[in-house]
């Protein structure tokens, strides 16, 4: 379709957008800043003016709209306004960073270098999306305002995506469910972590998103209504008792609320606490600890609290700067109730994260959030070869919550869960990691791999001995030890080769074939093994003896000279072009696609009508996932360039196994209703059936096989008629996370 495009208009729209940003930025313009922000407008205007959006806008509606988050909902300043209207224009336009340093200077060319994504070849193994997630870190430990512009950019994309094709909402979804979330959470953004995991479970789960906004939307007034009569007492007693403060209630994210269906396995009926009530007290600095727990008495005067449920992170505030308390108590209508209680500044640390600690950081001591930087300058320091691993390490260790332990001498670690005693030694010092041969928590000797739990208190024991071993890796979590682990097993493998490569030369020659580069690397590739440093490591250990040469000798003449990454990349591309021709960029699956050898991924058992894409592997084909597959977000975040369109095509008879959970009431004759409906009533084979009761109570599995998914929920909206049965729902067989190689 052809727009008729008013450029008139879009010229005032601009303008008015550009007047709303300024308006956003007042409270930290100062003299010349004004300035410089029309210059940065004025660039991207003129670098942008032929490019529009998939939704036919003008590009530069969202450099401004960036700019506005960063200003308006991050509470960022001139520089990081300058940036974030600059953030594409080296990357899209005929613009270099070297234009932008003498415009803007360092700084900003520094922090848009960091926004820039890396362009270049890779080899097919690596991730670009992972490279390009390091490259932004890499910046983030000498300046955070990248990352923090990078959130404001994936957010307004997230909120503009309804334009772009299914197959990229998909992927941005995942990528934003997988890193940019979490990384808005552990800096502190909470209301901007909740926008992006909504918005991308608008995209990767629209029908169960629709369906809880929908029930959140039909008890919207019920719920007001018990709010009001929740909070009246308690704005009553906080007047009487002198404390300034403002009490609301806000509802919580259809995310969070998803995820708690999920995790508990309940329908949304059951999920009770669907919002909190915050108190917000303004409180003087010195009074503010005192004040909450006068806030928090009165609470609990008035309606009883779950003792299990205090969670206090006013006394010891979490690595992101989150200072609340928080208590859950029973309302007036029996329904627990969750209550958070801080202060303005407290407030202000919990919605801006980041940039308001930067304001308020001469009053803090030594900030949870400059430790958690000084952790990523450190992860950096010791990068791994492979982009992914860091990505999971960092993944891992960076968005977990965290528990806090003493030292003999009381003084307080922060580690994230499950860390082990190991994690302890190395998180004091490497060389007490590498050395450590147990500890004792709260004066009981424990192994290493003992987890800690909050509160314990820990010595280390050493020993000169000893040193980091294999196993290790198996159990510690932290990233600092998993690094200094590989590093040191990889200083030890190296030495071992080192003797390797002596012993491997004097074998050829007796064998009389050449030590050249060339014949190295037709070895490794002979054993299959990744580097030459562990053809020369398995020579030194043994593994690799004279029989084994000889044998390679012999086979020489017919070994290609390609290494297997080489053959793997090429794999890959001959696949991807194969469904690109043959199935014009969308892979049907069914009776004409015989050519394509495509398999069915165990993790998610798809079966058709499913919503499914293929990712392409290196060993096994084509495998096809569900889209809302436990892996489907790390394969489509990671590997995005693999990752091919499939739809079902019309299918002849062919049955898929898929699994069902029944649970319900124990009734006489109720297992033979079952299988007489399976089996006879919709002529359904069973692979396997198993079933437990318990004081009534009846739990059972069934594997069979069906078509497609109507006729799964046909049979599923059968058995939940027969009596007794309270609750029938799809499993996969098999939920084991997969591999990326798969």
């Amino acid at each position: 379709m052809d727009y008729v495009i008013d450029l008139e208009a879009e010229k005032s729209e601009i303008l008015k957008r550009y007047r709303a940003l300024l308006r956003a930025c007042k409270p930290t313009l100062q003299k010349g800043d004004k300035k410089m922000i029309r210059q940065a407008f004025d660039l991207a205007v003129e670098s942008h003016k032929d490019m529009r959006r998939k939704s036919g806008e003008p590009y530069i509606y969202h450099p401004i709209a960036v700019a506005q988050i960063a200003a308006e909902e991050i509470g960022l300043g001139t520089t990081s306004i300058v940036c974030a209207l600059l953030h594409d224009v080296v990357e899209d336009t005929h613009i270099t960073l070297e234009d932008i340093e003498r415009e803007f200077g360092k700084k900003c060319a520094k922090i848009i270098d960091g926004l820039t994504k890396i362009s270049g070849v890779f080899d097919a193994n690596s991730s670009i999306q992972a490279e390009n997630f390091r490259k932004m870190l890499l910046t983030l430990a000498d300046d955070v305002r990248v990352i923090l512009i990078k959130l404001a950019d994936r957010l307004h994309n997230m909120r503009t995506m309804n334009f772009m094709p299914r197959d990229k909402q998909l992927k941005i979804s995942s990528e934003t469910v997988y890193l940019y979330a979490p990384l808005a959470h552990r800096l502190g953004l909470y209301a901007i972590k909740s926008e992006l995991e909504d918005l991308s479970m608008k995209y990767m789960e629209p029908d169960t998103y629709k369906f809880i906004a929908q029930k959140l939307n039909e008890k919207k007034a019920e719920r007001e209504r018990f709010i009001k009569e929740f909070i009246e007492p308690i704005k009553r007693i906080l007047a009487e008792q002198g404390l300034v403060a403002e009490v609301v209630g806000r509802p919580k994210s259809i995310h969070s609320i998803w995820n708690k269906m999920r995790k508990k396995s309940i329908p949304f009926e059951e999920v009770y606490d669907l919002f909190a009530i915050r108190i917000i007290l303004d409180s003087r600095p010195e009074n503010e600890k005192s004040e909450c727990w006068k806030a928090y008495s009165i609470v609990t005067d008035l309606y009883r609290p779950n003792p299990d449920r205090l969670r206090d992170w006013v006394s010891s505030p979490k690595a992101n700067g989150y200072e609340s308390l928080h208590t859950t108590v029973m309302g007036p209508k029996g329904q627990w109730v969750e209550v958070q209680i801080r202060t303005q500044r407290m407030n202000e640390i919990a919605e801006k994260g980041f940039a308001a600690h930067w304001k308020y950081k001469e009053s803090s001591n030594d900030s949870g959030l400059d430790q958690w930087v000084h952790k990523v300058r450190e992860l950096l320091s010791n990068p791994e070869a492979n982009a992914l691993d860091f990505l999971d390490d960092f993944k891992m260790n960076l968005f977990s919550d965290e528990i806090f332990i003493f030292t003999p001498k009381g003084d307080l670690i922060q580690l994230p869960t499950d860390a082990t005693a190991l994690d302890f030694a190395f998180e004091i010092h490497t060389d007490v990691g590498a050395h450590c041969i147990g500890a004792k928590v709260n004066h009981k000797l424990v192994p290493l791999s003992h987890k800690l739990q909050n509160g314990d208190q820990v010595e280390v024991i050493t020993s000169g001995k000893q040193t980091p071993k294999e196993d290790w890796l198996g159990f510690v979590v932290t990233a600092k030890a998993k690094g200094k682990i590989k590093s040191s097993l990889k200083e030890e493998k190296r030495k071992v080769a080192e003797d390797g490569k002596e012993i491997l030369e004097r074998k050829l020659k007796s064998l009389k074939i050449n030590y050249n580069t060339d014949n190295i690397q037709k070895l490794s590739y002979y054993f299959k093994l990744p580097t030459t440093q562990d053809l020369f490591y398995n020579v030194a250990k043994g593994f690799i003896d004279v029989k084994d040469l000889k044998e390679y000798a012999a086979s020489e003449k017919n070994v290609e000279q390609k290494s297997q990454q080489t053959i793997e990349s090429e794999k890959i591309q001959a696949l991807i072009k194969e469904v690109k021709t043959n199935a014009s960029d969308v892979l049907l699956i069914g009776e004409d696609l015989q050519k394509i050898d495509y398999k069915l991924a165990n993790c998610c058992n798809p079966i058709p009508g499913d919503d499914v894409f293929g990712f392409v592997t290196v060993s096994d084909g084509i495998k096809i996932h569900r889209t809302n597959c436990p892996n489907a977000t790390k394969l489509m975040s990671n590997f995005g360039y693999r990752i091919v369109k499939a739809k079902w095509n019309s299918q002849k008879e062919v049955a898929f196994l898929t699994g069902l959970k029944i649970s319900g009431i124990d009734e006489v004759g109720l297992i033979n209703n079952l299988t007489q409906i399976i089996s006879n009533d919709f002529k359904v084979n069973m692979r396997s059936i198993s079933f437990d009761t318990d004081e009534g109570i009846f739990n059972g599995s069934i594997m069979i096989y069906v078509n497609d998914t109507k006729h799964l929920d046909d049979l599923i909206n059968r058995i939940k008629q027969v009596k007794g049965i309270t609750d029938v729902s799809r499993f996969d067989s098999n939920l084991e996370p997969i591999a990326a190689k798969n």
